[in-house]
């Protein structure tokens, strides 16, 4: 039970819900949210992972039904409203009526991120946040050490990306590259094999690079479509490519990552 302060909402202009509003304009969110050192958390579970993983919530804004489902420090506010409310608010229908606004954690330098890691993926210039979330998740799911993501990479922390990564963002260690490509040389400096996996005449396969069992390995993958620079490919230690069949030349980035996890894992 959450011993907490309800603050019941009656207004879609409350200026209390100034950090909830127009969640839907993806443009207003990517710069409001950093501004503000702000990220929405949506739905109980998601929430709760947050909570665990030692986030500070600035406030909750939950629908009637779900006032009980979390417990937040009594310091913080919990507004409380409609289905109907929440939906004006916001702009689309809130899973399980509960979002959170929560304190963005610091971020970790490259250096202290990578110290005991001996997987880590590392993200260029994808900008879908749904394939964000689903890397995250594989990444969690199959063991990955750590993520990196480049300057200009989607915002792991925004909305669709918790979502979608289950809440996961909060599980794997992960910061932002401050250089590009130069952390892939810092990366090199720390002792990893930087892999980029993409098509390339002089590509290896995953099965062979996997096969030499190295003891650190980056994993670099890149956006959806053009795939990675020709940049940070010059900077990789090995082009790698997964086998394909059917005719299929290339995987989703988010597949391809889980399956590159599996075999260096």
């Amino acid at each position: 039970m959450a011993t907490m302060p309800v603050i019941a909402i009656d207004s879609v202009d409350d200026p209390r819900l100034e950090d909830y509003r127009g969640l839907t304009d993806v443009a207003l969110r990517r710069r409001l949210e950093p501004e503000r050192g702000l990220y929405m958390a949506e739905g109980t579970k998601v929430i709760e992972r947050a909570l665990a993983a030692g986030h500070e919530p600035r406030s909750l804004l939950l629908s009637e039904r779900w006032v009980d489902s979390v417990a937040v420090p009594s310091d913080v506010p919990v507004y409380v409203a409609t289905e109907g409310l929440l939906e004006a608010v916001t702009g689309y229908q809130v899973h399980r009526g509960a979002l959170a606004a929560m304190h963005r954690p610091a971020l970790p330098s490259l250096a202290d991120l990578a110290r005991d890691a001996r997987r880590i993926v590392v993200l260029e210039e994808i900008v879908d946040h749904t394939n964000v979330g689903a890397i995250f998740r594989s990444a969690a799911g199959i063991g990955a050490d750590a993520i990196v993501v480049a300057p200009t990479c989607a915002d792991p922390l925004y909305r669709r990306s918790v979502k979608v990564s289950m809440g996961t963002v909060f599980q794997v260690p992960w910061t932002r590259a401050e250089s590009w490509p130069g952390a892939l040389d810092d990366l090199r400096r720390l002792g990893f094999v930087v892999a980029a996996l993409a098509l390339a005449d002089d590509a290896v396969s995953l099965d062979d690079f996997a096969a030499q069992r190295h003891e650190r390995v980056a994993l670099l993958m890149g956006a959806e479509g053009d795939g990675l620079t020709r940049a940070a490919v010059a900077a990789a230690d090995a082009t790698v490519t997964i086998p394909m069949a059917g005719g299929v030349d290339s995987l989703n980035v988010a597949a391809a990552s889980a399956v590159a996890l599996w075999a260096v894992r």
